[in-house]
């Protein structure tokens, strides 16, 4: 009986939290007030966003059922998301090419121990290792921010024994549960631990999820940014940082795509076979070329 109470007040509070949120941004978006960056901090991993957040996906799953062009709507614009940002970040195997080739070329023949690009007139002086280890990032950034666009587009690699047989209506089941209690809960798990691991690589006094706010709130005192920048090599690639925060860019587009995965899964399963694949924007390579996409 007190945790259904306790569920109850949480999800009344939930949309409380919302409102109190939007109308005073004041509180947590005012970096230059210390207390307002740990507040930040604090709601970025916690209860009351989670439930904010869950009081929001059964509304619009609500008028959604009730409505079904409204749910087909969200399908198109969250899976539009994720092609967007996955085409757009897909780029970056160009630029890996391009340093690549960049790094090999001018180190080998002219024997250079820094490279300066200056696109527009804006330069860049690093080391070649610096560029060569900054390899890796874009390398993390194809892999974060293509997770969902992949999806999408039926590319990542899967076993199917036991789903490959069943039936439409079965399938559509199976993708349900999969994407609310699969994917859904490890990306909230993920989310946890990726957003307090970034923000001990930002900040000193590490901070913790285990923290109240209370606690936060007296730690702003002394607050100071001590953003990471420690490379493999002293003159490496000094921005580590940034895999903190495309870990998190990938939980959030992996939680993005769960709920559209399972609005889609919904929809396909009361409006039957016919309905399979609809709106689906996926690549193609052309008339007759259908034998060489999907996954391989």
């Amino acid at each position: 009986m007190d945790a259904l109470i306790w569920l109850v007040t949480q999800m009344g509070m939930g949309v409380y939290n919302f409102g109190y949120a939007i109308t005073h941004p004041w509180l947590w978006l005012d970096w230059s007030n210390k207390e307002s960056l740990m507040r930040f901090i604090y709601y970025g991993g916690s209860v009351e966003l989670f439930f904010a957040l869950f009081d929001g996906f059964l509304m619009v799953t609500l008028i959604g059922m009730y409505f079904r062009p409204f749910m087909w709507a969200c399908v198109r614009i969250l899976e539009g998301v994720a092609n967007t940002v996955g085409r757009t970040a897909a780029w970056a195997g160009l630029v890996m090419v391009a340093i690549q080739t960049m790094v090999v070329f001018l180190q080998s023949i002219f024997r250079l121990g820094e490279i300066t690009v200056a696109p527009l007139g804006l330069g860049l002086t690093y080391s070649v290792t610096w560029w060569s280890e900054g390899l890796k990032f874009w390398n993390a950034v194809i892999v974060a921010l293509c997770v969902s666009y992949t999806f999408v587009q039926g590319g990542h690699v899967r076993v199917d024994l036991i789903y490959a047989p069943l039936k439409h209506r079965a399938k559509r089941m199976v993708d349900m549960f999969g994407a609310l209690f699969l994917m859904v809960p490890t990306a909230i798990l993920t989310w946890m631990y990726a957003w307090f691991f970034l923000w001990r690589h930002l900040i000193t006094p590490k901070v913790s999820a285990s923290d109240k706010l209370e606690l936060l709130e007296r730690k702003a005192r002394i607050v100071k940014w001590k953003v990471e920048t420690i490379g493999f090599s002293p003159d490496g690639f000094n921005a580590y940082f940034l895999f903190k925060v495309l870990i998190l860019c990938f939980v959030a587009l992996v939680l993005v795509q769960a709920i559209a995965f399972f609005y889609r899964s919904y929809l396909e399963l009361i409006e039957g076979e016919a309905s399979a694949g609809k709106y689906l924007d996926r690549d193609t390579l052309g008339e007759g070329e259908e034998a060489f996409e999907g996954t391989h």
